[in-house]
C-alpha cells in the first residue's frame, strides 16, 4: 500500500512540476519601455499550449488567445 502511495504522489507531482508557470522579473526593452513582471507557460517545444494561443486562456488575467497555432513542434517564432 505504501508504494502505491508513493507512486502516485511521485506522479503527481512530476505531473505539476510539468505544468509550471514561470515568473519572469520586469525589466527595461533597449527602446526604455519597462515591462511590469509577469508569469508566462513554461517554454517547451510546441505553441498549442501558449495563454496567447486561439483557444486557451491566461489563467492569471482571464484573456483569451487570439494567436493561431502554427502546427504540432512549431515555434511562434516559425509561423
Amino acid at each position: 500500500m505504501r508504494k502505491i502511495i508513493l507512486a502516485i504522489s511521485i506522479l503527481v507531482f512530476s505531473i505539476s512540476m510539468a505544468f509550471a508557470d514561470t515568473y519572469v522579473s520586469g525589466y527595461y526593452r533597449s527602446d526604455g519601455t519597462y515591462v511590469k513582471p509577469h508569469y508566462r507557460s513554461s517554454p517547451n517545444s510546441t505553441t498549442r499550449d501558449n495563454w496567447s494561443t486561439y483557444g486557451n486562456t491566461n489563467p492569471y488575467t482571464g484573456k483569451k488567445g487570439t494567436r493561431r497555432s502554427c502546427g504540432v513542434g512549431t515555434s511562434l517564432l516559425n509561423c
